[in-house]
């Protein structure tokens, strides 16, 4: 195994993973859903409605609630946020670090990602000619 596959594997134990039936009751209850997928990773794939597009590269800043740049929604460091990306690899990694570095202690990954969102079935937006699909 790499040592990317250990650190990914280290960070999946550690974080609190959620199945995106899990997901969608933790929307519903408040939490904040963050895409952390690039803008043309979002334009190929889709979207979630709702979901709060945080490129990976600035993640750190949005997310930590002491930061000038965090985001406006965020409003304490126990408030649930689930993060999201394509296939659950980044968002695992992401959920550690904003856990052990940036103090937030509600925080989730889809695990998946945007993939077992689809493949659950759950609507998603398209940016082709139709607007919102059901896988």
């Amino acid at each position: 195994m790499s040592a990317a596959d250990d650190l990914y594997e280290a960070a999946a134990a550690r974080v609190r993973r959620l199945s995106p039936a899990e997901t969608v009751a933790a929307v519903r209850r408040g939490a904040l859903l963050i895409d952390l997928r690039p803008t043309e990773y979002r334009w190929r794939e889709g979207e979630v409605s709702g979901a709060i597009p945080v490129p990976r590269h600035v993640l750190e800043w949005r997310l930590d609630p002491n930061s000038d740049h965090r985001l406006s929604e965020l409003t304490s460091p126990d408030q649930e946020v689930v993060l999201m990306c394509s296939e659950g690899y980044s968002s695992a990694l992401s959920a550690d670090l904003a856990q052990r570095e940036l103090g937030l202690r509600n925080v989730a990954d889809l695990e998946g990602g945007f993939a077992a969102w689809k493949e659950a079935g759950l609507p998603w937006i398209s940016h082709a000619p139709t607007q919102l699909r059901r896988s």
